[in-house]
C-alpha cells in the first residue's frame, strides 16, 4: 500500500515538476535577485556595489518619485472606477435580451483582443492635433497628447475603452448565474428596473464586482505598453508612471538598483491596496463573513 502511494506521489510530482521549474526560473529566482539588487548600485557593466537602503531613501527624497506616484495612483484608481462601472451598466443592458446583443458583445470585445500597438497607432491619429479625427470634427487645434492637463485623461479614456469588453463579459457571466426567480418576484411586486438593479442586482452581483475591481486595480498599476507607445511619460512627466519609470531607469539609464527599488515600491502599493480591498469586501460583498 505504501509503495503504491509512493509511486502515485512520484507520478503526481512528475506532472507538477515542469510547472514548478518554470515558476522557479522565471518567477521565484528573478524576484529574489531583483530584491537583492534593490540594495545595490549596478549599471550592468561595473562591479555590483552594496548600498543598503540608499536606493529607497533616494526615491523617497525625490520630487520626481512623488509626482510619478501621484500619476500612477490617479491613473489606476480612475481607470478602475470607470473600467468597472461602465462595463457593469452595459452588461446589465445587454442582459435584458435587447435586439442584436450578440453584435454588441462582439463590438465591445474586439478592442480587448486587438494588439496594443494597433490601438496606439489608431488613437494617436484620432487625437493628432493637426490631422486628427476629433479636432477635425470639433474644428479645433487641441493638443490632446501634448498638453499636460489633457494627456493623462486621454490615456485613461483609451484604457477604459479597451477594458470594457473583457469586464463586460465577466459581468454577463455573473448575471447568467443569478436566480431569475428573485427578479420575477420583484417584477410581480411592482419594482421598477432601476430599483431592481440597485436593491437586488447589485447586491447579488457584489462577488463579481469585487473580482473585477481587484483584477482591474492590479492591471492598472502595471500598465506599460500604452504609455511607451503613445507618450513616453510626456509632456513634462505628466503621464509617467512607475512601471515606465522602472523601464527607463533599467534600460535607458542603466541604474539597475534604482529600477529594482521602484519595482518593490510598486509591489508594496499593489499589495497594500489588495489587502485593503480584501478586508473591505466583508462590508459589502454578500455571503462574506468575518
Amino acid at each position: 500500500m505504501y509503495k503504491k502511494n509512493f509511486k502515485n506521489l512520484i507520478k503526481e510530482l512528475t506532472f507538477i515538476l515542469p510547472s514548478f521549474i518554470g515558476c522557479l526560473i522565471f518567477i521565484f529566482l528573478p524576484s529574489i535577485i531583483s530584491f537583492t539588487l534593490s540594495f545595490t548600485n549596478w549599471n550592468l557593466l561595473d562591479t555590483i556595489k552594496f548600498t543598503g537602503l540608499n536606493n529607497y531613501i533616494s526615491l523617497i527624497e525625490s520630487e520626481e518619485f512623488w509626482q510619478i506616484l501621484n500619476n500612477t495612483l490617479f491613473y489606476a484608481i480612475t481607470t478602475t472606477i470607470f473600467g468597472t462601472i461602465i462595463p457593469l451598466i452595459l452588461a446589465w443592458i445587454l442582459n435584458e435580451k435587447i435586439k442584436g446583443q450578440e453584435i454588441y458583445k462582439t463590438v465591445y470585445f474586439i478592442p480587448f483582443i486587438t494588439p496594443m500597438i494597433v490601438i496606439a497607432m489608431i488613437w494617436q491619429w484620432i487625437f493628432d492635433p493637426n490631422i486628427g479625427l476629433i479636432n477635425s470634427i470639433l474644428k479645433s487645434n487641441i493638443q490632446w497628447l501634448y498638453d499636460k492637463k489633457l494627456a493623462m485623461g486621454v490615456l485613461i479614456f483609451i484604457s477604459v475603452w479597451k477594458l470594457i469588453g473583457y469586464n463586460m463579459i465577466i459581468f454577463l457571466s455573473g448575471f447568467a448565474s443569478l436566480n431569475t426567480q428573485v427578479f420575477e418576484a420583484a417584477e410581480i411586486d411592482g419594482a421598477s428596473k432601476i430599483k431592481t438593479f440597485t436593491n437586488i442586482t447589485l447586491p447579488l452581483m457584489s462577488p463579481t464586482i469585487f473580482f473585477v475591481l481587484l483584477i482591474t486595480t492590479i492591471s492598472s498599476f502595471q500598465v506599460f505598453d500604452l504609455i511607451y507607445l503613445m507618450t513616453q511619460g510626456e509632456p513634462e512627466n505628466s503621464t509617467n508612471i512607475l512601471v515606465y519609470w522602472l523601464y527607463k531607469n533599467a534600460f535607458e539609464f542603466f541604474d539597475i538598483g534604482k529600477a529594482s527599488a521602484i519595482a518593490y515600491v510598486l509591489f508594496i502599493f499593489i499589495f497594500i491596496l489588495t489587502i485593503i480591498q480584501w478586508n473591505l469586501r466583508k462590508k459589502w460583498v454578500i455571503n462574506e463573513k468575518d
